[in-house]
């Protein structure tokens, strides 16, 4: 929270996670399929990395500083509709 106590609001460009989204990281080699996992906590209250992630492959909740081939698929909350993709 900022001084005012006002919640901060995702930021809308970049990388960003709300507890709950999924995390997808490309293959290190071609034809790899890579990994994806859910995202279990936040570290920044703004949503942006690092990430607690449970994968989906293992199970295993690791810390994750995504790299350039992560994307992140957000999910619509109860009663709300998706985040506009910019």
């Amino acid at each position: 929270m900022n001084g005012t106590g006002a919640r901060h609001s995702p930021p809308r460009a970049g990388l960003w996670a709300r507890v709950g989204d999924r995390l997808i990281v490309g293959g290190a080699t071609v034809g790899d399929e890579g990994r994806d996992g859910e995202v279990v906590a936040l570290h920044h209250e703004d949503g942006t990395p690092p990430f607690d992630v449970r994968w989906s492959d293992t199970g295993r909740i690791t810390l994750v500083f995504p790299g350039p081939d992560a994307r992140v698929q957000h999910f619509a909350r109860a009663g709300r509709t998706a985040e506009p993709r910019r």
